[in-house]
């Protein structure tokens, strides 16, 4: 069984434990609290390095850290990775966009406007840009899907569970999703998946969610 170390505000975090969740498969849930520094100690660093989470322990002493890799090892054999060359890389390529353009933005205005105490005051010099690139990159998704479902392969995959990951809290940071109402439409879709579940969902809550793997 898997043991997954993910912090449950954590965005990079809930991607993993929502694609664990679609998949059903099981794992063992470990609650680190990065803002109470649990990732900066020798145990953890011992398995991750960089002190970041999620980390997915996949085999006795071998743990892999990288939402989006993680993602990706979860997901091979699945319906939610695309078997077709061009398919998986137009995957790729989404989930690439979303850890330079998405989550250095979203992601960074929802951990210090959401999860650390007076993190707006800290963060004013910082608040225009993340705003102003943020928004260019949910124009860049509304734009693809406008005329797309969903982000590639015509059908739910890891590249949508990637950018849901950080669009979906993108109103808990002071972004208005009022304009998009493309990404709006595909967010529904996004939670109308079988085996869906939220942020605050935890693994003990639930003992059989239906499955996106057998088709549910």
């Amino acid at each position: 069984m898997y043991k997954l170390y993910s912090m449950q505000r954590s965005g990079n975090s809930y991607k993993v434990r929502l694609a664990l969740a679609l998949l059903n498969l099981p794992y063992e849930a470990v609650e680190v609290d990065i803002l109470r520094g649990e990732s900066r100690t020798p145990d953890f660093l011992s398995k991750n390095p960089s002190g970041q989470v999620p980390l997915l322990e996949v085999g006795e002493g071998r743990h892999l850290a990288e939402s989006n890799a993680i993602l990706w090892y979860v997901a091979v054999g699945t319906p939610l990775a695309p078997e077709n060359r061009i398919d998986r890389a137009e995957a790729l390529q989404w989930m690439f966009f979303e850890q330079h353009a998405l989550e250095p933005n979203i992601g960074a205005a929802y951990f210090w406007l959401s999860l650390v105490k007076g993190g707006r005051d800290l963060q004013t010099h910082s608040l225009e840009d993340w705003m102003e690139r943020g928004y260019g990159a949910l124009q860049v998704m509304e734009n693809h899907l406008k005329t797309n479902a969903y982000f590639a392969a015509r059908q739910l995959t890891v590249a949508d569970i990637a950018l849901y990951g950080y669009t979906h809290l993108a109103d808990r940071c002071d972004f208005d999703l009022s304009t998009f109402p493309a990404i709006r439409d595909w967010l529904a879709r996004v939670e109308a998946a079988p085996g869906f579940v939220t942020m605050d969902w935890r693994p003990a809550d639930i003992d059989d969610p239906a499955s996106i793997a057998a088709g549910a």
